[in-house]
C-alpha cells in the first residue's frame, strides 16, 4: 500500500518536472512575451496536476488502510472462534481421560480382588487334592490287602480282561460295519453293474493254439509234405509254425502259440491248397502275400476297435497292437473282443456315476494291451502294457488302470476301480472263458490249501466251481466272536496267493453239538 503511495508521488513530481522543463525551453527559445506567459501557465498547470496526484494517493492511502483494518479484524475474530472450539475439545478430551482413568481405577481394583480370591481357591483345591491322593492310596492299599493283588498285578489282569472285550466288540464292529457297507452299495452297484451288463451284449467265441485247415482230399496231403518232406519244411522255417498231419482225413493241424503266425500260416496254405503248385519258390511268395493280407487286417481290426470304443484317437503303434489282440486268446476268450467289451462296460459305469466316460473306454479298451506282446517279449502283459502305454504317451490315468487292473498295485483312481470291475465281469460272464480240467483241479485244491491253512480250521471245500469256498471250523478253537476276522484274513490269504476271475465267497461255519445216549 505504502508503494502505490510513492509510486504516485513521485510520477507527480516527475510531470511537474517535465512541463518545467518544458516551459523553460519554450521561453529560452523564443524569448518573448508570450512565452513567459506559457510557462507560467505550464508551471500552474504543474502545480495543480502535483496537488491532485497528492490528493489522489491520500484518499487511495486511506481507503486502503480501512480495509486493511477491516481484514485484520476479521482474521483477528475468526482467530478468536478458532482458538475457543480448540479449547472446548481440549476440555471434552481431558473430560474423557479423566472418565477413562477412573473407570480402569475401578476395573484394576476388581482383578485385584479376583485374582486375591483365585488365589485362595486354587489353594483350597491344592489341599483338596492332598487330600484326596491320600484318601486314593489307603483305598489301593485296602484293595490289594482284599484282594491279594498287587497294583500292577490287578493292571495285567485288567489288561487282559479287556483284550478278549476288545477282541468281541472288534469283531461286532467288523460285521456291523460290513453289514451297513453292504445295505448302502449293493443295491447301487447292482443296478449300475446290472445296468452295465444288459446294454452290452458281447459274443464268444472259443480258439486253442491250434488251428484245422481243411483239405479237398488226402492227396493233397503228400503234394504238401512234398519229396523228401521237402515243401513241409519250407512251410514251417518260413511261416515258423508246426504242421501236424495225422490220420485225420482231409485236415492238416497248424500248430503255434503266436496266433498271429498261426493264421498267416493257415492262409499261405490255404492259397497254396487253391493254387495247387507247392513247392518252396511259391510257399515264400504266398507267405509274403498272406503276411501282408494279415498285417492290413491287423490294422484294420484296430481302427474299427479304437472307432467302436468311441474314445478318440490313438497312437498308429498302439492301433496295430489292437489289431494283434483279435487274433489272442486268453482261456478260449478273444482279447480284442474282452477289450472292446472291458470298454463298454467301464464307459457305461461311468457314465452311472458321472465320472469321464470317454477315459473309461479308453482305459478299458488298452488295459489288455501287453497281450499283444507277451509272445515276444519277456514281462508279465501288465509290465508289457504300462511301458507301451507310456511309450506311445498315453495319459498318466490310462497307465494307471492298466497297472491296476489285476490289483498288482492299489487302485487310486475312480477309473481304476471301473477298469477292474469291467474285467471282472467280463471274464466272471457265463461262457466268456474256459480252462482245463487240469488247471481247473489244481485251482480247486490250491484255494482248499489256502483255507486249511489257518489255526482252527477243521476241513475247507470249493463248490460253485471255484467261486465259493465253504470253511468248517473247531468249535473249541474258534469262537464266534473270531469268525468274521478269520473270514477276513481267508479273504485277504486267497487275494494275495491266487489268481482267478471274478470273485469267490469264503463262507466260514462253526457248529456246536450236544450227544447223549438214552439206555
Amino acid at each position: 500500500m505504502k508503494v502505490s503511495i510513492a509510486v504516485t508521488i513521485i510520477l507527480a513530481v516527475a510531470c511537474a518536472i517535465a512541463f518545467g522543463i518544458l516551459g523553460f525551453a519554450l521561453g529560452f527559445m523564443k524569448r518573448g512575451k508570450d512565452d513567459a506567459e506559457k510557462i507560467g501557465d505550464a508551471t500552474e498547470q504543474a502545480t495543480k496536476i502535483l496537488n491532485n496526484a497528492l490528493t489522489e494517493a491520500e484518499s487511495t492511502k486511506k481507503a486502503q488502510l480501512m480495509e486493511a483494518k477491516d481484514e485484520i479484524h476479521k482474521l483477528r475474530s475468526d482467530a478468536d472462534k478458532e482458538i475457543r472450539e480448540r479449547r472446548n475439545e481440549v476440555q471434552k478430551q481431558e473430560k474423557r481421560l479423566i472418565q477413562r482413568e477412573e473407570y480402569l481405577d475401578k476395573r484394576a481394583d476388581t482383578l485385584e480382588q479376583k485374582n486375591e480370591n483365585l488365589s485362595e481357591k486354587l489353594k483350597k483345591a491344592d489341599e483338596k487334592l492332598l487330600e484326596i491322593d491320600g484318601i486314593k492310596k489307603s483305598q489301593f492299599d485296602m484293595l490289594e490287602r482284599i484282594s491279594g493283588l498287587s497294583q500292577e498285578e490287578a493292571k495285567a489282569q485288567l489288561m487282559s480282561s479287556l483284550e478278549s472285550e476288545l477282541d468281541l466288540e472288534k469283531s461286532k464292529r467288523i460285521l456291523e460295519h460290513e453289514q451297513m457297507i453292504k445295505d448302502q452299495s449293493d443295491v447301487l452297484a447292482r443296478e449300475i453293474i446290472g445296468t452295465a451288463i444288459q446294454r452290452c451284449a458281447a459274443d464268444h467265441t472259443a480258439e486253442t493254439t491250434v488251428t484245422v485247415v481243411a483239405l479237398p482230399s488226402d492227396e493233397t496231403k503228400g503234394r504238401i509234405i512234398g519229396r523228401e518232406g521237402r515243401n513241409i519244411r519250407a512251410i514251417e522255417k518260413i511261416t515258423g509254425v508246426e504242421l501236424i498231419i495225422d490220420d485225420t482225413p482231409e485236415a492238416i493241424t497248424v500248430s503255434s502259440f503266436d496266433p498271429v503266425r498261426r493264421e498267416i500260416a493257415r492262409l499261405t496254405l490255404e492259397r497254396l491248397i487253391q493254387d495247387g503248385r507247392i513247392h518252396p519258390t511259391r510257399i515264400e511268395e504266398m507267405y509274403d502275400k498272406s503276411k501282408r493280407e494279415i498285417e492290413q487286417t491287423i490294422k484294420a481290426e484296430g481302427e474299427k476297435a479304437v472307432i467302436t470304443a468311441n474314445c478318440g484317437s490313438i497312437h498308429p503303434e498302439l492301433v496295430k497292437l489292437l489289431g494283434k489282440l483279435k487274433f489272442r486268446t486268453s482261456y478260449g476268450q478273444s482279447v480284442l473282443k474282452h477289450s472292446l467289451e472291458v470298454s463298454y462296460i467301464a464307459g457305461l459305469m461311468a457314465a452311472e456315476l458321472g465320472a469321464d466316460e470317454k477315459l473309461a473306454r479308453r482305459a478299458g479298451l488298452l488295459h489288455d494291451i501287453g497281450k499283444a506282446l507277451d509272445h515276444e517279449m519277456d514281462g508279465s502283459h501288465i509290465e508289457l502294457g504300462v511301458e507301451v502305454a507310456r511309450k506311445y504317451k498315453e495319459s498318466d490315468a490310462v497307465i494307471h488302470a492298466i497297472h491296476a487292473h489285476h490289483g498288482d498295485i492299489e487302485a487310486k483312481t475312480v477309473v481304476a476301480c471301473l477298469v477292474q470291475a469291467a474285467d471282472a465281469i467280463s471274464a466272471a460272464r457265463p461262457g466268456a472263458r474256459r480252462e482245463n480240467l487240469e488247471n481247473y483241479i489244481k485251482r480247486l485244491e490250491k484255494l482248499e490249501e489256502v483255507a486249511s491253512s489257518f489255526e482252527g480250521v477243521d476241513s475247507s471245500f470249493a463248490i460253485q466251481a471255484g467261486r465259493e469256498v465253504r470253511i468248517m471250523v473247531k468249535p473249541e478253537v474258534v469262537g464266534d466272536d473270531k469268525m468274521a476276522a478269520l473270514a477276513r484274513e481267508i479273504c485277504q490269504k486267497i487275494e494275495q496267493d491266487l489268481e482267478y476271475p471274478g470273485h469267490i465267497k469264503v463262507h466260514v461255519i462253526r457248529e456246536s453239538r450236544a450227544i447223549d445216549f438214552a439206555k
